[in-house]
């Protein structure tokens, strides 16, 4: 999954573990809904700068730690930003947006963007095993006695989710962002938005202290779940808004959504 990385005073940076763990950035973290969105993946979505600079943010999740556990070499995968095998820094954006006084969170013992650290690990666990999860969880909190290390997860909508329910359950994830794509049973289809609405409900159950709703942003982005921005408008969030875990939308991924200007579509609304 990843983990997670401040910002600004309104978004955040993460970094992910996905049987990786994940790099998030925040901008400050705070109650107020707001939209999430994966860096890292493609040349195409520009630097995680750009990224931060569109205002559209409120979170910013690095993908992905592809390696790490059972005592192997930890290993940062951003596809062509950055060289996997040396863990190579892709850029400064990192240490720049500290020194502008965004507050960041790491990994510890793993510095893979410089001497920029980050705020948190967000967990986007699709394969692998299930098992420890929840004791990661609670090991990563123990520092939070120091600095607060925010948790997040990207668990599947069919709940609950087979990897993650255990950590979840420990109470400690600040955020989920639900992917309520590729998944028929709990996804927006053919206009219809009861499944989706009814998989929501459950999660707005769950321990996790915020949820997301995470969607396509765009029809290429997954194989099944894309929400049109004026249904995803109109719709859906108005029937979703009402939970009192509502925390705002996640949209995969970055590049997407400079091909499809989703976030810019929704941003009023999301809030």
């Amino acid at each position: 999954m990843a983990s997670l990385k401040q910002l600004s005073s309104s978004s955040a940076i993460l970094l992910l573990l996905l049987p990786l763990l994940l790099l998030s950035v925040f901008i400050t973290p705070s109650h107020a809904a707001g939209i999430a969105v994966y860096w890292g993946q493609h040349t195409n979505e520009g630097s995680l700068s750009d990224a931060c600079n569109t205002g559209n943010y409120k979170f910013v999740n690095i993908a992905f730690l592809s390696k790490f556990g059972n005592s192997q070499n930890p290993q940062l995968n951003l596809a062509a930003h950055c060289n996997p095998a040396n863990n190579k820094q892709p850029n400064q954006d990192l240490p720049k947006k500290r020194n502008q006084g965004v507050p960041l969170s790491w990994r510890w013992h793993f510095r893979p963007l410089g001497n920029a650290v980050l705020d948190g690990i967000d967990f986007d666990i699709e394969t692998g095993g299930v098992e420890y999860y929840d004791v990661l969880a609670k090991a990563l909190n123990s520092h939070s006695q120091h600095n607060k290390v925010f948790l997040s997860g990207a668990p599947q909508c069919p709940f609950p989710d087979k990897h993650l329910d255990a950590a979840i359950k420990t109470g400690l994830f600040d955020y989920v962002w639900v992917q309520f794509y590729n998944n028929g049973e709990c996804q927006y289809s053919n206009g219809n938005t009861n499944s989706l609405v009814n998989a929501w409900n459950k999660w707005s159950s769950s321990q996790a202290k915020q949820v997301f709703l995470g969607v396509p942003a765009s029809q290429a982005a997954a194989n099944s779940g894309y929400i049109p921005p004026n249904v995803l408008t109109s719709k859906v969030l108005p029937a979703i808004k009402k939970s009192k875990k509502y925390g705002g939308v996640m949209v995969w991924d970055r590049s997407f959504d400079v091909q499809n200007h989703y976030s810019d579509a929704i941003k009023g609304s999301s809030v």
